[in-house]
């Protein structure tokens, strides 16, 4: 007997394995077209702004598209301790000037001013020289430029000049850990009482750290009081603690404001008791603790609801059987119940935590200078110093913590051990 007569064959006369091929990869096409839809939308939302994100982190090519001649020129610049040669000047001239009559020489002395403070001001200078033809090409630029402004003379400004010349760079990485690319291509850190970046990433650590755990201890009694009560009465406490979700987060902060203030409510009642004097009323805003007071209070719900989908699954006939074989209501609960919780915690923690590290409109309005997290840099540079690649740089340096901290956390526990419900 052949092979061929041994095939199975359906009825359309198709041997049996081809059709069930065919039909493997239909259902896997309309698999596909299922999620088509979800998978275009985390694309547009989510994969397509951080890879904008990360480019216009690395990008630094506006300069060298200014200054082509300027860039040129530095190539013969092999002592970059002294000032450049002449041919560097006469490029970075004919590039200024062009970029003058274009009207885009703005941008370029704001870009270097990022680079190094005061740029911004020569340069405007050197446009109005161009502007009312004062500079006459023919003769030394060098000895020009460095009339108009002592800065000019400055070697370090043109070492920044040099600095920009690659059209992809991780300066603005470094410039969020406190550090820059030194004139030879080394690495090395700002001046001490310029290192403000560092000591936010350890504050937003701190704040975040602290608010998980105040709200982990405050959390889990209400989440087992919730899970413990009779059922009318654990339905109006689990009210009060949806009752924030249906409040603005802004109305929130605003009375957390005017609660803390010297003035407050909470003074006045510490003034009341006799716990302070009342010349003497402590100050819990525009610091940390009003930082932690007030996002502890607002993201204590995210707490208690995994703890409590969690312990409400636990049979209270554990308890009773710990005690039953001999431990104490202690013992019973450490060794049988908290166990039982912890992947309610570790739920609760990891979303606190995550919520709280990138947190920012609470910091911002009580948390004063002593107070503000990463978060409010990065908003500060998206508005106000227009620096969006550096925003971009730390906002990339966030995220890639947020991811670390999940990786810990996997290695650590298992994320197999989450439970939201």
């Amino acid at each position: 007997m052949s092979s061929e007569t041994k095939q199975i064959l359906t009825t359309d006369g198709i041997p049996l394995e081809v059709s069930l091929k065919k039909a493997e990869k239909k259902n896997k096409i309309k698999a596909f077209l299922l999620v088509a839809p979800l998978l275009f939308f985390l694309v547009i939302t989510y994969i397509f702004p951080i890879g904008e994100m990360f480019t216009r982190s690395v990008d630094d090519r506006m300069v060298t598209n200014m200054l082509p001649k300027t860039f040129k020129a530095m190539e013969k610049w092999d002592n970059l301790n002294e000032l450049p040669p002449e041919e560097v000047y006469r490029g970075f001239y004919e590039d200024y000037k062009l970029l003058a009559e274009n009207q885009q020489h703005g941008k370029l002395g704001q870009r270097l001013n990022k680079e190094k403070n005061g740029f911004n001001t020569i340069t405007k200078k050197l446009f109005r020289q161009i502007k009312r033809k004062k500079i006459d090409e023919n003769a030394s630029l060098k000895e020009q430029i460095n009339k108009l402004h002592k800065r000019w003379r400055n070697v370090e400004y043109w070492q920044a000049i040099k600095r920009t010349a690659p059209p992809y760079t991780a300066s603005k990485y470094l410039k969020g850990m406190d550090m820059y690319f030194a004139a030879d291509g080394s690495i090395a850190q700002v001046e001490e009482d310029r290192r403000i970046h560092r000591i936010l990433w350890l504050r937003t650590l701190e704040i975040a750290f602290f608010v998980t755990l105040f709200c982990f201890l405050m959390g889990y009694p209400i989440a087992h009081l919730l899970a413990t009560l009779p059922m009318k009465y654990s339905n109006l406490l689990m009210i009060c603690v949806l009752l924030p979700f249906w409040t603005s987060l802004l109305v929130r902060t605003a009375s957390w404001m005017i609660l803390l203030q010297q003035q407050g409510l909470v003074n006045d009642f510490f003034v009341m008791i006799g716990l302070v004097a009342d010349d003497n009323r402590p100050e819990m805003m525009y610091n940390k603790v009003g930082t932690y007071v007030a996002m502890t209070q607002i993201l204590l719900p995210f707490m208690v609801l995994p703890l409590y989908s969690v312990m409400k699954t636990i049979s209270p006939s554990l308890m009773r059987a710990g005690k039953s074989l001999g431990g104490t209501p202690f013992v019973a609960f450490w060794k049988v119940y908290f166990p039982l919780t912890i992947p309610g915690i570790g739920a609760g923690c990891l979303l606190v935590f995550i919520l709280a590290i990138g947190y920012y409109i609470t910091p911002a309005l009580v948390g004063g200078a002593s107070g503000t997290l990463i978060s409010n840099q990065i908003a500060f540079h998206m508005k106000t110093t227009l620096d969006w690649s550096f925003a971009s740089a730390m906002g990339l340096m966030l995220l890639t913590g947020v991811l670390v901290i999940y990786w810990i956390y996997n290695k650590l526990v298992g994320v197999d051990n989450i439970k939201l419900g």
